[in-house]
């Protein structure tokens, strides 16, 4: 049955492969390497191999993809990504080619992470960019390390790192890896910076702000060249958490903001995947001031001739194995060029236009904590649904699986009660935008009129509510046989 375990499928002898007769001299592995690291009854399905593709393939369509449906992941940015960019990174010279191999036989791969690296320099407005680190917290922790160096350069003493509440997790955690004292930052009444307590806070004794710019609100920071002379007035330095940079790529560019580091996520704005744990990656774009405390090797271009270049006696050294996650710098490349200049500022306007158009469609069923334009995507609130019937944020997510639609985010960012926080991408259609909007609106509606049936959603899906908690607290995936 479809539903059956693989291990419910088993029957003693069946196999999935044929193996011919051994020809090659037999090992005892029991003798080779010890009867203490042998595994014994090891309880391994026995199913044939139509039965084992069909458990697999069945298994698969229960699943949720972007590739299958909407999945609108505020500050996650699930967008769907070009397949040619995928079959770049497939090519045999990118796939086959060993990471140790000699310079001279790696120039295409060199000369690919170069361009890549000054495209970005470009499109941000930076000086010189490392491709090394593996995701965007790994970027994060890489631009501390080197506003950390600056300051151990000039024989500066700071310890504090300023954060606004509205960013993301991972920015106090990696100002504490670097031995820095998180300090939050307010948000004022339009979801921005508080200017009076950054000016409260910022002394000498602060590294900088780690700012997030758009903010986890979906909000561009009104205030950001006040902001920046705020923090350049004590020395410090102006952070640029990147993670939402489909929002003005090709539109403004942080450099020229007075941002003096920033870290990207190329699996989130530059096509790559986003999700089942990798592999991301997290270049680092830094102000010309910085440039000798980026990671090394660094890719450096003599004539028509590329190489890596180790001779920089102040960089923080290299925070990665060979030079990052190639695959994903192959796709980010392809994209940029097959978009453009034009292509890249028509991304960032469609899914700045498609987030808009779900805040004004929605704005009516639903809180709006803060009544601005928006970004890439839109925060609401569930408060009215709570007041009103008992229904939650998450009995609405819950329903809307039923509906054929994967949930937005929610109850985060945690300065808004019961937050949905929704990113439509630019990759949407007004279709799926204008369908995703009536089913929203019909939760609404049942919210009110039959609250009960939103408190036990799911009631179509394989697997109906769990205990969440329970879930977390005593997860189980693990099978026995009885």
């Amino acid at each position: 049955m479809p539903n059956e375990l693989i291990f419910e499928k088993s029957r003693p002898g069946r196999k999935a492969s044929s193996i011919p007769a051994c020809d090659v001299p037999v090992v005892n592995l029991k003798e080779a390497i010890g009867d203490h690291l042998m595994r014994k009854d090891v309880p391994l399905p026995e199913v044939a191999e139509v039965d084992l593709i069909r458990h697999y393939v069945n298994l698969s369509r229960k699943n949720f993809g972007v590739d299958i449906g909407f999945y609108p992941l505020g500050s996650c940015t699930m967008k769907y990504n070009p397949k040619i960019n995928e079959d770049m990174s497939r090519l045999p010279g990118f796939t086959g080619l060993h990471p140790y191999v000699s310079e001279k036989w790696a120039q295409g791969n060199l000369q690919l992470m170069y361009e890549l690296e000054q495209s970005l320099c470009e499109i941000f407005g930076m000086a010189q960019f490392t491709l090394q680190p593996a995701a965007g917290a790994h970027g994060e922790l890489t631009g501390v390390m080197v506003m950390r160096k600056y300051f151990e350069m000039k024989g500066e003493k700071r310890t504090k790192m300023l954060i606004p509440d509205a960013a993301h997790g991972t920015n106090p955690a990696s100002s504490a890896l670097c031995g820095f004292e998180a300090v939050t930052v307010r948000s004022n009444a339009e979801g921005g910076v508080d200017i009076d307590h950054l000016r409260e806070l910022m002394t000498e004794e602060v590294v900088g702000l780690m700012l997030t710019n758009p903010n986890t609100l979906g909000l561009f920071e009104r205030n950001i060249e006040a902001v920046a002379k705020i923090i350049h007035d004590k020395g410090g330095l102006l952070y640029c958490d990147g993670a939402n940079s489909n929002a003005y790529m090709g539109i403004t560019r942080p450099g020229d903001l007075g941002f003096d580091v920033i870290q990207l996520n190329l699996h989130k704005t530059f096509s790559t995947p986003h999700g089942c744990g990798g592999p991301g990656s997290g270049p680092v774009g830094v102000h010309k001031k910085l440039v000798d405390y980026l990671p090394i090797p660094r890719i450096i271009k003599k004539g028509d001739v590329f190489s890596m270049d180790y001779n920089y006696p102040h960089s923080i050294g290299r925070v990665k194995a060979f030079y990052g996650n190639f695959n994903v710098m192959v796709k980010a490349y392809t994209y940029i060029r097959a978009l453009g200049a034009e292509g890249l500022k028509s991304a960032t306007e469609n899914a700045v236009l498609n987030a808009n158009y779900i805040r004004v469609k929605l704005e009516p069923y639903y809180d709006l904590p803060y009544k601005r334009i928006c970004m890439h995507e839109c925060v609401f609130s569930g408060s009215r649904q709570v007041n009103e019937s008992g229904v939650h944020t998450l009995d609405i997510a819950k329903r809307l699986l039923d509906y054929g639609f994967h949930p937005p985010t929610i109850y985060f960012p945690l300065i808004v009660s019961e937050a949905i926080m929704i990113e439509p991408t630019e990759t949407e259609s007004l279709e799926t935008l204008d369908a995703f909007c009536e089913v929203m609106i019909k939760i609404a509606k049942e919210a009110k009129e039959d609250p009960e049936l939103l408190h036990n959603a799911p009631l179509t899906t394989p697997v109906r509510r769990l205990d969440d908690v329970m879930a977390a607290r005593q997860p189980n995936v693990r099978w026995t046989k009885e």
